[in-house]
């Protein structure tokens, strides 16, 4: 126990001198701080959890700038309207960044990066699309539509109408129109301050930028400033990789079919923890994702049809009509008309996925009429035509067989012949309990 305690105070005591010997060097550097986030990926809740932390950070550490460089094509609607709340609140300033060459700010996204208080592009990028959809990924009904376009347009008037009547003009166009622009046509409309190769020219093409604050206008002394990123945690990487359609679907589906098998065959633990496992994080992206339920039926009567045909066989017919089934509802579920694409399922994927667990339960099928078909063979007779090894001579009151791992009386099936310790013998008939046995010649 003293040595236990010795080895903690030693542990306490080069945590401090660690802490002692780096905060000069952090207090010394009187460099602008500059965060740079990478949102890469669509507008989702494990999204917002990684802006908040980021503005919280750089609110903790008192950088001069939060520089977030997106690359999404949409998202959830909610989920966009609590990041703006983040980003208007924050009292470090924020540039939406749309970067790096290629990148993308659609829909949501376009929502975004009017919200910062600077905003910039890469060349070869592009803005807009932002017309408002349901939470299945549907076109609106006419008077949903119209309600949702004039609460969209209203939530970025604020935003845009400093910029004049040509941004606004041309983000209302996004809304209405589901119109989308280049970098260039961005710049030239003033819905974005610059446009900027990388983080390093963003810095200096912004700087001495007047930005309006929650307190004020500030200006924006960031040329020199020290680049620190601030990436993703494993967790919110891992959240928001259960938000892509492909990797849901292919969950979903490994664990079902984990848990049939664990069901139809009980007994074992390993394919039951794994199917709940997969189900479990399946159900968390579910929960996000926009599905029609509607498909779910589909999937549950193809396994269901994958199960009574292993029950009751009948050759595979069901098995058949169940990776249609499957096929159909998971295209259903992920990829109904109106869907967004970014969320929508491979449709290969699916294809191989439903036929592969298709040739599993005709697998699991065919062995189970191999077993249905196959001489029942129970108890000692089963022994009959077995071969095992002679551990004792055998004389006129027999000896003793080691057959498998187990030792049994044996008697010869001929008196006359002479079989010895060592020698290979066939069970030709169980008696009680002992065997009579021939020599394998």
């Amino acid at each position: 126990m003293k040595h236990i305690h010795r080895i903690f105070g030693l542990f306490l005591i080069l945590f401090a001198s660690f802490a002692l010997v780096f905060q000069p060097v952090l207090a010394q550097n009187n460099d602008p701080l500059a965060i740079v986030m990478t949102a890469d990926g669509p507008i989702m809740p494990p999204m917002l959890d990684y802006i908040k932390r980021g503005v919280e950070t750089a609110d903790r550490q008192n950088a001069d700038i939060l520089i977030i460089q997106l690359n999404t094509p949409g998202g959830d609607l909610l989920t966009m309207i609590d990041i703006i709340g983040i980003i208007r609140a924050s009292d470090v300033p924020v540039v939406v960044y749309v970067a790096p060459r290629n990148a993308i700010a659609g829909s949501a996204g376009a929502m975004i990066t009017m919200a910062g208080h600077a905003s910039a592009m890469a060349p070869e990028t592009s803005i807009g699309a932002s017309s408002p959809i349901n939470s299945s990924g549907e076109n609106l009904t006419s008077t949903a539509e119209a309600k949702a376009i004039e609460i969209s347009k209203a939530a970025i008037r604020p935003l845009v109408e400093p910029r004049g009547p040509e941004a606004l003009a041309l983000a209302e166009a996004m809304i209405d129109d589901a119109k989308a622009v280049t970098a260039t046509e961005a710049l030239d409309a003033n819905l974005v301050d610059a446009i900027a190769d990388n983080v390093d020219d963003l810095l200096e093409a912004l700087d001495g930028t007047t930005v309006q604050m929650g307190d004020g206008p500030r200006i924006l002394n960031i040329k020199s400033a020290n680049v620190v990123p601030l990436d993703m945690s494993f967790i919110e990487s891992f959240l928001l990789l259960l938000t892509n359609p492909n990797f849901v679907f292919s969950l979903f589906s490994l664990g079902t079919t984990a848990l049939i098998i664990e069901i139809s065959s009980p007994g074992g633990w390993v394919a039951g923890f794994v199917g709940v496992v997969c189900i479990t994080l399946s159900i968390y992206g579910m929960g996000v994702l926009p599905l029609n339920w509607f498909g779910i039926i589909f999937m549950i009567t193809a396994f269901a049809l994958f199960i009574l045909d292993i029950k009751a066989p009948t050759h595979g017919a069901l098995t058949a009509a169940g990776v249609t089934s499957f096929i159909i509802g998971a295209l259903v579920l992920f990829n109904s008309p109106g869907t967004p694409d970014f969320v929508r399922v491979s449709v290969p994927l699916v294809v191989a996925t439903g036929l592969s667990i298709g040739l599993l339960f005709f697998a699991i099928l065919v062995y189970a009429l191999r077993a249905l078909r196959a001489p029942v063979s129970l108890g000692v007779e089963s022994f009959i035509g077995k071969t095992g090894t002679v551990t004792t001579s055998m004389s006129g009151s027999g000896g003793q067989v080691q057959l498998g791992s187990e030792l049994w009386s044996a008697e010869k099936m001929d008196e006359s012949e002479k079989i010895r310790k060592g020698d290979k013998v066939e069970v030709v008939e169980v008696k009680g309990l002992r065997l009579k046995v021939k020599k394998i010649k």
